[in-house]
């Protein structure tokens, strides 16, 4: 995995949640707006203090996330 610098994660800030640099804009959030057919120029427009190298980042640590965690799927 690279060396993820935008995403942090404090206690005091979205209860400990992924956050980007250390604002309270969730990695959850980003990645949630990307699946639900938001693009990247939608949200660096509901959040233009975001980057465009924030949002590809915040989508590398789900990826990365997702291949760390067994996530249970229910079967067709």
């Amino acid at each position: 995995m690279q060396n993820l610098t935008r995403i942090t994660r404090n206690p005091e800030v979205m209860g400990g949640k992924p956050c980007i640099r250390g604002m309270r804009v969730t990695v959850g959030t980003v990645v949630g707006l990307m699946a639900s057919g938001h693009s990247s120029s939608d949200i660096l427009k509901a959040y233009p203090y975001l980057g465009k190298a924030d949002i590809y980042e915040a989508l590398a640590y789900a990826a990365w996330r997702a291949e760390e965690i067994e996530v249970p799927l229910r079967s067709a």
